[in-house]
């Protein structure tokens, strides 16, 4: 397989990864590479099907390949759980992200993005990401959860340094894990502050809640709430940040259907599940082999890693038609960039509804715009691609 690489911290690479996505599709469906010792599959169908094997294709030992080892995790992240703990977990969160609520914060998403949007009527131009994209979905996942408005932006702040990666390292850093720490301190501080003073807000509902427990129930731990808190307010933060840095870039280079988007808003949300579909904000997800696996051939052995190439099903020719044309008005049924089965994005609603607004302000004050690809900053991890900086033009 020499003539064909691929990893995910190569940088290089991910400028433009989808040549060499397509050659995997095509040539090596199941990739394996020795230098990070992991396999990795790359077709629509093959990512879905991890997605709903989750007996066979565990979470719980990292779905990060770089923090990957030989034992689980220990138990209280949502994401890096299998059932039945995910089950628990995912039950008592859900609570939280009910259709009516995320309804209710329509209202609250415009208020925010009038907020920010509003000072650069007149500019010249501004940062998208910074004074925009990213600040909204932390600004509305931080007041959802109930995060006091004097921490937010300190939030976001550890929030972007959680993901940091030092140059050349590749692997998990000290700035990353310092970051990672102090958000969850800060976190544990919220919970003790909410046994003491509840508020109405999920903080408080979480220091509230009964879990199972064999056969009875318990409160959880300070330390339970506070990785869970920790996981949906970084969560959701980072990906729609990413996918609206994704839209400005798009529409950006398809003139034409911005214009389509501006003159007729209903074509937006479908504009959004376009965005997700070519240009995943999460492009790889890692999971755990529990047993043998046969695939095209070759026996992937329990205990190995194997990547699920989601921007790369995203593109896959099988599925979808001419699919490396961006196209607001596509016609498809689904795409796997919110996952699938037991491990679905359970803020895909909230990221929708952003995502919808948020094009849907910026086009109502800026319906042209350049974007300043000089200066522009990609931000690159080993699971997110998209941009921390992204100048534009108005």
């Amino acid at each position: 397989m020499a003539d064909v690489y691929w990893d995910p911290f190569d940088k290089v690479i991910d400028v433009d990864p989808y040549p060499v996505w397509r050659r995997l599709r095509d040539e090596h469906p199941l990739y394996r590479n020795d230098r990070y010792d992991f396999f990795a599959v790359s077709r629509h169908a093959d990512v879905d099907a991890v997605h709903l094997d989750p007996k066979t294709y565990s979470s719980a030992y990292g779905t990060i390949l770089e923090i990957m080892g030989e034992e689980p995790i220990p138990p209280g992240f949502l994401i890096f759980s299998d059932p039945p703990v995910h089950n628990t977990l995912r039950t008592l969160v859900s609570r939280a992200f009910t259709p009516r609520r995320i309804a209710a914060l329509e209202g609250q998403v415009r208020s925010v993005c009038a907020e920010l949007l509003d000072p650069q009527v007149g500019g010249g131009g501004f940062d998208y990401i910074q004074d925009f994209a990213a600040v909204l979905p932390s600004m509305v996942i931080s007041a959802f959860i109930g995060v006091d408005p004097s921490d937010r932006e300190e939030v976001r702040r550890m929030i972007d340094t959680t993901f940091h990666i030092e140059e050349g390292a590749g692997m998990i850093n000290e700035v990353s894990m310092a970051a990672t720490r102090r958000l969850r301190e800060f976190f544990a501080a919220q919970i003790e502050d909410r046994r003491a003073s509840p508020r109405d807000d999920m903080i408080t509902a979480l220091v509230q809640a009964e879990v199972k427990d064999g056969d009875g129930t318990r409160s959880l731990t300070t330390s339970e709430a506070a990785t869970i808190t920790n996981e949906m307010v970084s969560a959701g933060t980072e990906t729609v940040a990413r996918l609206l840095g994704w839209a400005c870039v798009l529409l950006a280079a398809h003139p034409d259907q911005r214009a389509d988007l501006a003159a007729d808003s209903a074509l937006i949300p479908n504009a959004v599940e376009e965005t997700l579909r070519y240009e995943a904000p999460s492009p790889v997800q890692a999971r755990k082999v529990m047993r043998d696996v046969e695939l095209y051939g070759t026996t992937v052995p329990a205990g190995s890693r194997i990547l699920m190439l989601t921007a790369s099903a995203g593109r896959d020719e099988r599925k979808y038609a001419d699919p490396d044309r961006y196209d607001v008005r596509r016609n498809f049924d689904s795409h796997v960039s919110f996952g699938h089965g037991v491990h679905f994005c359970l803020g895909a609603a909230l990221a929708r509804l952003e995502g919808r607004i948020a094009i849907e302000e910026t086009l109502r004050r800026f319906p042209n715009w350049a974007v300043d690809h000089d200066n522009a900053v990609r931000l690159h991890t080993s699971t997110v691609r998209g941009y921390e900086k992204l100048p534009i033009a108005v």
